[in-house]
């Protein structure tokens, strides 16, 4: 039986994965397993590296991952990237380190950065010269290091949630420091600046297209490849 991990940052990127699977929450992660005729574990605990560390070690304290998939959303580098569509990553590279993290056989062709932070316009700008990537996360690159670590094949499937060119708030100053989104915190920020409520609307209908396109494109490649 392969026992296969599903990390993301939060719970709305994986909300059409994995409905009817069990859900439980521990020290902070929520997870959620499934079993056919193998067992499929999915966790969240928040946005960043560290965050996506926790959920991945609250998935291996029961028992070792045979294989790792990243999933949850990005943010488009090319205006070629499409919001509301998953992309299979080709790889992964750690802004801050510059190591590379190449995803195993039957991965796409696009390569993705993870960043400390939520990339703005002009970061997006950067990071998309800089490291020649059409995505932006901020968790990716913690899981393909620790599957690299652990001798296990690790993919990427990310959904964009924001087009190239999208002018949002700084949602940095929103994440706690454990990674948790202050959603209440947001809301009524947002509330008062009413001229990044179309562009928030957006966001909201392409985040929910990436979740349903992150589920299909992951439930058929786990049929075809795995």
């Amino acid at each position: 039986m392969t026992r296969t991990a599903i990390i993301a940052a939060l719970s709305g990127e994986l909300k059409p994965l994995v409905r009817g699977w069990k859900h439980e929450r521990r020290d902070g992660v929520d997870i959620w397993a499934h079993r056919d005729e193998n067992l499929y574990v999915a966790a969240c605990a928040g946005a960043g590296q560290s965050a996506a560390t926790r959920a991945f070690a609250a998935v291996e304290s029961e028992a070792p991952v045979d294989l790792v998939f990243s999933v949850g959303w990005a943010g488009a580098l090319d205006r070629n990237v499409l919001p509301g569509k998953a992309y299979n990553v080709a790889g992964v590279i750690d802004v801050r380190t510059g190591e590379r993290f190449r995803c195993d056989a039957g991965a796409g062709s696009l390569w993705l950065a993870t960043s400390p932070k939520v990339a703005d316009f002009s970061e997006k700008l950067r990071l998309a010269s800089t490291y020649q990537a059409a995505l932006v996360d901020m968790e990716a690159a913690s899981i393909g290091r620790l599957a690299q670590m652990r001798g296990i094949p690790f993919y990427c499937f990310k959904g964009v949630s924001d087009a190239f060119d999208a002018k949002m708030p700084d949602f940095n100053r929103f994440i706690a420091p454990n990674g948790q989104f202050q959603t209440a915190r947001f809301a009524l920020y947002a509330l008062l600046k009413p001229w990044y409520w179309p562009a928030l609307v957006k966001m909201g209908e392409n985040s929910r297209k990436a979740s349903q396109s992150i589920a299909e494109s992951l439930s058929e490649f786990l049929q075809d490849e795995v």
